[in-house]
């Protein structure tokens, strides 16, 4: 495929968007995660105990995050649209922050459920707000690249936060705490200390930003702006306004596909260490709490690296249907397998199997919407496609948690897990295969599935 000429100014205000942007955002995205998924570190190391949790409880604890998320995702992203990126997201971080921080010292079954319900209300539309920010930073070739450097901040998340979370429990009686609640403490205030500088680091727009020349400012705004003319003036209803594309078919369907891949990554967020602290029972091995930390964090490392190669690929050739459903396919054989693996290491190496599908089909997902909804419509569209997605975020922990209670294992669970990873496979070779996608009057679609081709 040949390669096109790039401007060296359009190179350079490129990189300076992927150095001086993208890795705080990424790091926002870090503690956004490593907080939500804190629970899953505190339960098998003594919070289940000391509350008296079933794993019904523990999974509808965990779960009942994303009610509160929901109810507001569409109505904060909307609000970011209306009053910037900068001041939204930092505001966000420091309300989850103060939220977090008062898991340290939740006594009660009923506490731990509202505090969860809370952090949920307090992190809505951080994702989807930060998804669309990025998107607002670069033209739409370059959006799977940029999105895929965010992305990589998921994995890392669990390959840096799972040890640092197993070295905060092991730190019990510090401040008179239990290892879990000193846990909880370390992990949410970098989340307040970091919304507060969000504040001051941030800028809403290219024009804003201080570290662009004069020159690529203008290189910048001038691409983005003809972007969005084109999607305004196209003919598809949902460019127009944000009513139109929460009425549109063709964001339900981006919705049910993402809808599949979140339940198996929260599934395995939520459960796998819990998974892992069960292998003594079954294998007879026994690991300290800082070894099972480490052992959490081995899927997700060559998860990073599978997401950033295939979504390069992703970036050079286009995103097509099989860069979502191919680790989709993958992902949904590969989870209910691994439970039926003869030791430890054989199971792990399964399950990494599975956190590479998952992370190296979710940034190129993220790359199609964005490249058909502009303005209100995309705020609006991008939050109900994660709303609809994150609702596996309730059900995954909660059903996994009340099968497991009533089977007494996790073989069913999985199974479940992977029937609906499968039907996300499907609608991504149905929808992106669809042959109206690929014809130039659909709107501003196609971009996100014709060939592109760049250097740098």
């Amino acid at each position: 495929m040949q390669t096109v000429p790039v401007d060296p100014i359009e190179r350079s205000a490129i990189r300076k968007v992927s150095i001086r942007l993208v890795p705080f955002v990424a790091l926002m995205f870090f503690i956004n995660f490593l907080d939500r998924t804190a629970i899953s570190f505190a339960g098998p190391n003594g919070m289940t105990k000391d509350l008296g949790l079933s794993a019904a409880q523990f999974g509808l604890a965990a779960g009942v995050f994303f009610i509160g998320y929901i109810v507001l995702e569409i109505p904060s992203n909307l609000a970011l649209h209306k009053f910037g990126a900068r001041r939204w997201l930092a505001r966000i971080m420091v309300s989850w922050g103060i939220v977090a921080l008062l898991f340290t010292w939740v006594s009660s079954i009923p506490g731990l459920y509202t505090l969860r319900f809370l952090l949920g209300v307090a992190e809505a539309g951080f994702f989807p707000g930060a998804i669309l920010f990025l998107s607002m930073w670069v033209p739409a070739r370059y959006r799977s690249h940029i999105l895929a450097l965010f992305y990589l901040a998921q994995p890392l998340t669990i390959v840096i936060g799972a040890p640092v979370a197993a070295l905060l429990i092991e730190a019990h009686g510090v401040l008179g705490l239990a290892g879990w609640r000193v846990m909880f403490f370390g992990v949410a205030v970098p989340a307040i200390v970091i919304g507060v500088v969000a504040w001051f680091y941030l800028a809403d727009r290219p024009s804003q930003a201080r570290w662009l020349t004069p020159a690529e400012k203008t290189w910048l705004t001038a691409e983005l702006e003809a972007e969005e003319r084109v999607r305004a003036d196209a003919s598809t209803p949902h460019s127009m306004h944000a009513f139109a594309a929460l009425r549109s078919g063709r964001v339900w369907m981006f919705a049910l596909m993402y809808f599949g891949l979140i339940y198996g990554l929260y599934a395995l967020a939520f459960f796998l260490p819990t998974i892992i602290g069960g292998f003594e029972g079954q294998f007879g091995t026994h690991f300290n709490v800082f070894q099972k930390g480490l052992i959490t964090a081995i899927p997700y490392l060559p998860a990073a690296i599978a997401l950033f190669f295939w979504s390069r690929n992703a970036t050079k050739h286009g995103v097509r249907a099989w860069h979502i459903g191919v680790p989709a396919l993958i992902g949904a054989a590969s989870i209910p397998v691994a439970l039926y693996m003869q030791s430890p290491a054989a199971t792990v190496a399964v399950i990494t199997v599975t956190a590479c599908a998952i992370f190296s089909a979710l940034p190129n997902f993220w790359a199609l919407p964005a490249r058909f909804l502009s303005g209100a419509a995309a705020a609006a569209g991008i939050a109900l496609i994660n709303t609809i997605g994150n609702l596996a975020g309730f059900v995954a922990p909660y059903l996994t948690g009340a099968v497991k209670d009533a089977t007494g294992s996790y073989h069913m669970p999985m199974f479940v897990v992977g029937a609906l990873m499968l039907v996300s496979a499907g609608l991504a070779f149905a929808f992106c295969s669809n042959s109206r996608l690929q014809q130039s009057g659909d709107g501003a679609a196609p971009a996100a599935l014709e060939p592109q081709s760049h250097s740098g």
